[in-house]
């Protein structure tokens, strides 16, 4: 293992997406700077008694393009999606995994809640053709770490592999997990995200039961989303994949990768406060982000962009801003701090994959997705949220927040590769 003046530097060559806004990274990238919505009316079931109609599904997924047809049978929704960006992360990375040895290549990637549809569909079962009928296969397709377990299967990867949960901070976590492992000479290359498909009955029925998802917007979807907007109210659920290929700079340049940046900072806290609450000062979120700058060495003027955690939530957009002002003083108001979940909803556990994602295009091509539906300014969230138009800016440091229930925050500093 590493020692300390031995740690390895960790860079981004693989992005792969499953969106409600494209399955290919490309796709992902344009409609965000096209501040493209990708939330309509939810289609996968019947939401007349929901109180929240909305979501940001991903329309015209087929496993089979990815896995056998058989396999994705036997797996949840949200492990096909897994795999499905693994792959497109590879061919991203131009890394075909036979030709590296699999006992360093390892896996990481997370759910927040994992199989919820297999949970679903065989609770029916049970209760409507008894426990002789339920699915031999659905342990395995429910339970959070099967991502990571099939995905190693599909590629050969014998290196680290679990499944993180952290709830909406599972795909930071993963990613930051990752590097560390690189970083500390456990692994040469790991495929680190989050994977998420809970745009179910059950799934709608629990978060609306809690007052968490909008519900004044149901006739024009694609308005719902609006973080730091004063008229937000509730977060839009969101499904699909976000996933990294990372690996230590020396395999990276050994095979002539491109690379996208460095994973240059990461710390995770916890508020230690409320299980669903963010605490009301930020505490825990600002002691990430000091961390994940004291980690990557910059200085706090040197951040030009936070892809913020930004849920569309009365209190989370409030207590984030707070945390950014907390941290960064009077640069606060210089940076850039824009929601992608605006036009992507709330992934969950694959929410940090897919916004890693956007930071690490955001260095590449020196562009700044948008926050879209902004239109009433709240007071208490007065940062440059980059409102409804991308814009061009040198982008040599970008951070990514997330947060989750249970108090869990971590945030994720990107540098521009040299």
């Amino acid at each position: 293992m590493a020692s300390d003046q031995q740690k390895r530097k960790v860079v981004v060559t693989g992005l792969g997406i499953v969106s409600s806004l494209g399955s290919n990274i490309d796709d992902f990238w344009g409609s965000l700077l096209a501040g493209k919505s990708g939330i309509g009316g939810v289609t996968r079931f019947d939401v007349s008694a929901y109180p929240s109609k909305v979501g940001a599904e991903v329309n015209d997924f087929d496993p089979a393009e990815y896995m056998d047809p058989k396999e994705a049978r036997r797996n949840d929704r949200y492990t096909q999606f897994a795999v499905a960006g693994t792959r497109l992360a590879l061919k991203d990375a131009s890394l075909d995994p036979s030709t590296v040895d699999p006992a360093r290549l390892g896996v990481l990637i997370g759910s927040g809640i994992g199989g919820m549809e297999t949970i679903e569909k065989q609770s029916f079962t049970l209760f409507e053709r008894g426990p002789r009928r339920v699915s031999p296969f659905m342990i395995p397709a429910l339970i959070a770490n099967m991502a990571s377990g099939v995905v190693a299967i599909d590629i050969n990867a014998r290196g680290p592999n679990f499944g993180v949960v952290s709830a909406c901070a599972t795909g930071s976590h993963s990613i930051g997990e990752s590097a560390q492992m690189i970083r500390d000479g456990r692994a040469d290359i790991m495929i680190a995200g989050g994977s998420e498909a809970a745009i179910t009955r059950l799934g709608y029925s629990g978060f609306c039961s809690m007052k968490a998802m909008s519900t004044s917007f149901n006739d024009t979807p694609e308005k719902s989303s609006r973080p730091f907007d004063l008229n937000r109210d509730g977060f839009v659920m969101g499904e699909g994949a976000g996933i990294l290929v990372l690996e230590s700079e020396e395999s990276a340049k050994a095979r002539g990768a491109r690379i996208y940046c460095e994973v240059a900072g990461y710390a995770a806290t916890c508020d230690a406060h409320h299980i669903t609450m963010p605490d009301p000062e930020g505490k825990g979120l600002a002691e990430a982000l000091n961390g994940a700058l004291k980690d990557a060495g910059v200085e706090k003027n040197e951040v030009d962009y936070i892809n913020a955690h930004g849920t569309s939530t009365k209190y989370n957009d409030k207590f984030e801003t707070l945390a950014v002002k907390k941290v960064f003083g009077e640069h606060a108001a210089k940076l850039r701090m824009s929601s992608t979940k605006s036009m992507t909803g709330h992934l969950l556990g694959a929410a940090g994959g897919i916004e890693a994602a956007a930071c690490c295009k955001a260095i590449q091509t020196g562009k700044i997705p948008p926050t879209i539906n902004y239109e009433d300014p709240d007071p208490d969230c007065d940062l440059d949220c980059v409102p409804n138009k991308a814009i061009e800016a040198d982008v040599d440091i970008a951070i990514s927040n997330n947060l989750g229930f249970g108090g869990h925050n971590t945030s994720i500093a990107f540098r521009r590769y040299a």
